[in-house]
């Protein structure tokens, strides 16, 4: 460390940009969906557009950028991405200021923060391997878990006020604000950056780089299984949330508040599954630990065909959801961990950049089929179809840990125990 910061300096720091610039997203959830509404009054065919193809647009785009990245200083690509989002969501009201803001600007800065968000959290899982000690991983991965869990609890519903109090620019504005305070935080990171040595033999990105995630991530037994499982599984439940909205505040008349507060409580879980990650897997082990609450992440959604009217339906969702999340708040940081753990340095970014692209064009694949399907079934039909399919996914799970854990770099000094 050329400036003497400490691994649990410069984590602190990392941590608080990932932290604000969480926060900012959820508060500015939905934003845009709501600006095509109140603002353009754009039809719903728009409106489930900017919803559904810009993230899987930004998704690919952001496929070739995975190589680029992956030899070069991981510090300044976060800044960069920080900074490129900043920009674009600035240019929203820049564009509502002057009258001139449009669907088409607003799908194109969706794809841009999309392509940018997956480009940085790829960076993050590199950089977080090379400052971090591998007996460490897992405690930062619950740290970040359990921010994603309290930023989605609290944003949503802080954000709606604010749109209410302030009108529909205000949380496009803060989150643009949070991804300048981020990249702040990341310059006060301080230390000297590993620059990653490309091999001798490769002089140059090739073509079939772009695909080497995917090559990686499906020859390894250890992560193949995972990845299956994973990608399935959130397809599956997303593409159920649109159908739970209408079927909540269309039949069974619960009021728009009353489904925010069905999934904010809730997100309590997450927090409390994040923190107990570590706990569970020093006492049963990774291995266990990942196929138990694999499991039950996929037992939970099922029970939401029998969802009715009044308190109880609503009482019903809220158990139902945390139970859910509960599950998926210990998966992820076990998850997260298990694959940086199997993941050699020089290809984290690649094989990250792979995972998440293919998670988000599954979700928009399978949101708009589901959509489909309820058209015909309707949407009761439609989510109980989703939850028997999410019953067969356990079977995916990996039963052994194949492999060891990689050792292609030296350690650092470990953080602080904190509890988490």
């Amino acid at each position: 460390m050329g400036d003497g910061r400490t691994p649990r300096w410069r984590f602190g720091w990392l941590w608080a940009a990932y932290g604000i610039s969480t926060f900012g997203t959820r508060f500015a959830f939905d934003a845009f969906a709501l600006i095509a509404v109140l603002v353009l009054d754009a039809p719903p065919a728009q409106v489930s557009l900017l919803a559904a193809v810009g993230p899987a647009v930004g998704a690919v785009l952001a496929v070739p950028l995975g190589p680029w990245v992956e030899f070069r200083r991981k510090r300044p690509v976060m800044i960069v991405t920080d900074l490129v989002r900043c920009a674009v969501l600035f240019s929203v009201p820049v564009a509502y200021v002057l009258d001139a803001l449009t669907v088409g600007q607003l799908l194109a800065v969706s794809v841009t923060v999309a392509a940018a968000d997956i480009t940085f959290h790829a960076a993050v899982g590199a950089y977080l391997k090379e400052i971090v000690p591998k007996e460490d991983l897992l405690r930062a991965n619950g740290r970040f878990e359990s921010t994603n869990w309290t930023a989605t609890m609290l944003g949503p519903p802080l954000g709606g006020a604010a749109i209410g109090w302030f009108g529909p620019m205000t949380t496009v504005v803060a989150d643009a604000v949070s991804y300048l305070l981020s990249a702040g935080a990341l310059g006060a990171v301080g230390g000297q950056d590993r620059r990653p040595v490309r091999p001798a033999a490769q002089t140059r990105l090739r073509a079939g780089d772009l695909l080497d995630g995917w090559r990686y991530i499906l020859a390894s037994p250890a992560l193949r299984p995972l990845f299956l499982n994973t990608v399935l599984v959130n397809g599956l439940i997303m593409a159920s949330s649109p159908l739970l909205i209408v079927l909540m505040v269309g039949p069974l008349g619960f009021a728009p508040w009353q489904y925010g507060l069905a999934f904010a409580v809730p997100c309590l879980g997450g927090l409390i599954g994040a923190r107990l990650s570590r706990r569970l897997v020093a006492r049963f082990g990774s291995q266990r630990v990942l196929r138990v609450a694999g499991t039950l992440r996929a037992c939970w959604p099922l029970g939401l065909v029998f969802v009715g009217p009044g308190t109880a339906g609503l009482a019903l969702v809220m158990v139902i959801e945390f139970g859910l999340i509960t599950s998926v708040g210990v998966f992820n940081p076990v998850l997260a961990t298990r694959r940086l753990e199997r993941t050699p340095a020089d290809r984290v970014v690649r094989t990250l950049s792979a995972w998440s692209a293919t998670s988000k064009a599954a979700i928009a694949a399978l949101t708009a089929l589901w959509g489909l399907l309820a058209a015909f079934t309707g949407p009761r039909a439609a989510i109980g179809g989703a939850g028997l399919l999410l019953l067969v996914t356990p079977l995916l799970l990996p039963r052994h840990d194949h492999d060891a854990p990689r050792r292609d770099e030296p350690a650092p000094a470990p953080l602080p125990a904190d509890g988490a």
